[in-house]
């Protein structure tokens, strides 16, 4: 890029000037990660619109790494975000209004310029792919109180929820890991997600109905589409890709198990996509698409720069044979594959998923394939068991 042009990208796009950063502290942008040196003072040429940022504090050796803290924002052209190292919390803190704007000024005077690495521009297409659907409307319904997104405010809740044997292990991990969690950031909340109940359970309904119920999740589809995101199909793809942001990124696991309902639940509908909602699930598997190939680039620096120990976890959590994506695909890809009548673009999408998959992890998707059975845990709620409720046991969610 000629130095008119780049000027030009510099004045009319965002920067986050990020002020008294420690050397070798992470800090990423989007799928972009830079570690800091002694000149680091943050990023320039933003395009405008949204990002989520994220940092790990680093000890003096840059060794060892506390937990990812990330926070989501919609620049606008020509913004100056500014942030300031708390040396005693190890934490970004926001600036006064007033400071903020003096900062913003020098900014936009170049008096910082030297001291910005640029947005990788090259990459931008491969985040608009992850961000599409999210909006400020999006941000300001799920992020959490303060906005900052971190595993240290995630230890309890995931402890008390259902998890699968590999869960478990995940969680010990986390639990015996070297990240340390003050106990004042546990207690933070953490984001404000939409309820998906895993098991469909409605009341004064007989037991056909009810096991056709969860084993097609079309009603409870259109159940949670009208009443939490007001019908509106793209707010409910702008959460799932949120969740899989501060999943990927962010190193969520409250994260990944929205993520992991959200992608279930519409995995798990046989007439909606076929039927009712063939739009709705193209994109949604565009989606998943580019979640996915992003998520399989572990060997890149940009995505793979994450404090060892929690990017151990997230490989483990989701690309293994045995894990509920294997099992979610296998079923929905026999559905779109096999059906007598499909909407073209699904169909396309779906197979190139597929490919996806297969040509990557090596995975097969052959129907009733002995060679491709999936064996499960007893506490996996993917396996192959019915569980079959009376009325007493039924309640409305």
């Amino acid at each position: 890029m000629d130095a008119e042009a780049a000027l030009e990208f510099v004045k009319h796009g965002a920067t986050l000037l990020l002020l008294d950063v420690p050397q070798y502290t992470l800090i990423g942008i989007d799928t972009q990660m830079f570690s800091s040196g002694p000149n680091f003072k943050g990023i320039k040429m933003i395009p405008p619109g949204i990002h989520f940022i994220y940092y790990s504090a680093s000890n003096r050796e840059g060794r060892e790494f506390s937990p990812v803290v990330g926070f989501f924002v919609d620049a606008s052209p020509s913004q100056v975000i500014v942030r300031k190292w708390d040396q005693e919390e190890e934490h970004l803190v926001k600036l006064s209004e007033e400071e903020e704007a003096r900062y913003s000024d020098a900014v936009k005077k170049l008096e910082f310029d030297k001291q910005l690495g640029p947005y990788t521009l090259s990459q931008y297409a491969d985040w608009i792919h992850l961000s599409n659907y999210i909006t400020k409307d999006t941000i300001e319904r799920i992020e959490p109180i303060g906005g900052e997104i971190t595993i240290a405010c995630e230890s309890d809740m995931f402890a008390k929820s259902t998890k699968t044997s590999m869960e478990k292990t995940l969680a010990e991990q986390l639990k015996n890991s070297k990240l340390s969690v003050p106990e004042e950031k546990s207690q933070r909340s953490g984001c404000y997600y939409t309820a998906v109940p895993r098991i469909v359970k409605q009341k004064g309904i007989g037991v056909e109905e009810l096991t056709s119920l969860n084993l097609d999740k079309t009603h409870l589809l259109e159940r949670i589409l009208m009443k939490e995101y007001g019908g509106d199909e793209n707010a409910l793809l702008g959460e799932l890709q949120f969740a899989f942001i501060a999943f990927l990124m962010g190193q969520s696991l409250d994260a990944f198990l929205q993520w992991k309902l959200l992608a279930s639940l519409l995995f798990g509908c046989t007439e909606a996509p076929l039927r009712t909602r063939s739009r709705l699930f193209t994109k949604f598997i565009k989606v998943i698409y580019y979640q996915l190939k992003c998520g399989f680039q572990k060997d890149q620096k940009e995505i793979g720069a994450m404090p060892e120990g929690v990017s151990a976890l997230l490989d483990e959590s989701w690309l293994s044979s045995d894990s509920f994506l294997h099992c979610i695909c296998k079923d929905f890809f026999s559905l779109v594959l096999e059906a007598p009548v499909v909407d073209g673009d699904l169909l396309s999408s779906t197979r190139r998923l597929k490919s996806l998959l297969e040509d990557t992890l090596g995975w097969h998707f052959q129907p009733n394939s002995t060679a491709d059975a999936i064996y499960f845990d007893e506490d996996d709620e993917y396996a192959p068991v019915v569980e079959i409720l009376d009325d007493t046991e039924c309640m409305n969610t």
